[in-house]
């Protein structure tokens, strides 16, 4: 029976929990130190911002992450960044790394797993519902509205769904629903034959990763699992198929609660878990007018700021100026009669003289030497790149000096600088090691 409620009540009730251990095998060597999502976008945020800022904006403020793999660069961006949580306001943002709470033998088996191993913590913080999230999406969402939702639909469980293309299917769950929003069939990353949506043959209903679960409910469905045999312990491939065919599942359209661009009406959800999808939505905040509103000062994206100066840009040795197009700097980046266009350049990089860059997304420290051509590249973290290096005009040469993706892009790494150093000597000149954290 649906309950009358106010969202403030809701989300009060709700604790939210992001799982943020997996290991990002899809985007390659960005993910060979840091954990996907602590991965850097859009010049200034790191993945994992955007969920934990809709928690703070949708008024949820008791929040645990969820960390396993390489978390290191993770757990010092959320301890600098959001450390304003406060205790005694019952607010909280705890990390829940792998640490075999339930027995000595198993770190996290799976998402499903990775809950039940801290049922001990969140009770303590007896939540009525609790919200679990993907922590490496892009995306602006009113989970109060979600919470609502769910309080509505008076069962145990609620997903949040968007529309995709059908030939992405095989990366998402696959839902049907009834009229009334019942999940009626829910099918793991199907490889071929994915069912689509009514009228929509082009398009089917994925799963966005987002679950409502009555907190009670979810304790006994997790502790049910642990103990089934051959069961991976995950969300998508165990809990959510069973409830669904127990009938027990609702469906939650993210439209409802998808915080829009102020000059548009187009919902915006990234899973930017390749190197492709990564470029195109960084790509998408440097377009003239972004479908990711990150200017909205009501649903602000919140993060850790470094303390530099401003950006700054200079003449060229010749006297000429920089010119700028389309494009996202930062704090610290000094730019010195170059070309830029379609870019996203994070704090303190720096580029030289007469260079042209086009559609470029540039890590924090990054160095870019006079006379560099690059088209359609991510430079990561700290990378040197040395005078006249052209990157996105020869393709079997950006290949073998780097790691070039299916759909084109080129990504640098200071591992793969230094081995290119090795092979070919004479492309670097004398300057400085430009050494950084990550």
């Amino acid at each position: 029976m649906a309950i009358s409620i106010s969202a403030r009540q809701a989300t009060r009730k709700t604790m939210a929990l992001v799982l943020a251990g997996g290991r990002g095998s899809r985007l390659f060597q960005l993910t060979d130190t840091r954990a996907k999502p602590a991965v850097y976008f859009g010049g200034k945020y790191r993945i994992i911002d955007f969920a934990l800022s809709n928690c703070i904006n949708s008024g949820i403020r008791k929040i645990g992450v969820v960390t396993q793999y390489k978390s290191h660069s993770l757990l010092r961006h959320l301890q600098t960044g959001w450390s304003f949580m406060r205790n005694q306001f019952s607010e909280c943002l705890d990390f829940l790394p792998a640490q075999q709470r339930i027995d000595e033998v198993h770190w996290y088996r799976g998402t499903a797993d990775a809950v039940y191993q801290n049922i001990d913590i969140i009770k303590d913080h007896k939540p009525t519902y609790v919200l679990i999230l993907a922590g490496d999406h892009v995306y602006k969402m009113d989970y109060a509205k979600l919470v609502l939702d769910h309080i509505s639909h008076g069962g145990p469980l609620t997903v949040a769904c968007v529309p995709i293309p059908k030939e992405q299917a095989s990366s998402y769950g696959i839902m049907q629903v009834d009229p009334e929003g019942l999940i009626t069939s829910f099918v793991e990353k199907p490889q071929e034959n994915a069912p689509t949506m009514p009228g929509n043959p082009d398009y089917c209903l994925a799963s966005m990763g987002i679950y409502v679960f009555d907190a009670k409910y979810l304790y006994e469905v997790l502790r049910e699992d642990e103990h089934t045999l051959n069961s991976n312990h995950d969300f998508g491939m165990d809990i959510i198929p069973r409830l669904v065919n127990e009938g027990l599942a609702h469906s939650h359209d993210f439209s409802k609660s998808c915080v829009c661009n102020r000059a548009k009406n187009l919902i915006y959800w990234r899973d930017v878990g390749t190197i492709d999808s990564y470029f195109a939505a960084n790509m998408d905040i440097a377009s003239v007018t972004p479908d990711l509103d990150v200017y909205d000062p009501e649903w602000p994206v919140w993060t850790y700021q470094t303390q530099l100066p401003p950006a700054k840009f200079v003449q060229d040795m010749n006297g000429a100026s920089s010119i700028l197009r389309n494009s996202v700097v930062s704090a610290g980046d000094i730019i010195s009669g170059s070309s830029i266009c379609s870019s996203v350049l994070f704090y303190n990089v720096r580029v030289h003289s007469f260079c042209f860059i086009n559609e470029v997304v540039a890590f924090p420290d990054t160095i870019i030497h006079r006379g560099c051509r690059l088209t359609k590249v991510i430079i990561d973290r700290g990378c040197e790149l040395p005078r006249n290096l052209v990157v996105g005009e020869n393709f079997e040469e950006d290949n073998r000096r780097f790691h070039r993706s299916e759909g084109g892009v080129t990504l640098i790494t200071r591992k793969m600088l230094a081995v290119l150093r090795e092979k070919e000597p004479w492309l670097f000149d004398e300057f400085d090691s430009y050494c950084v954290r990550d």
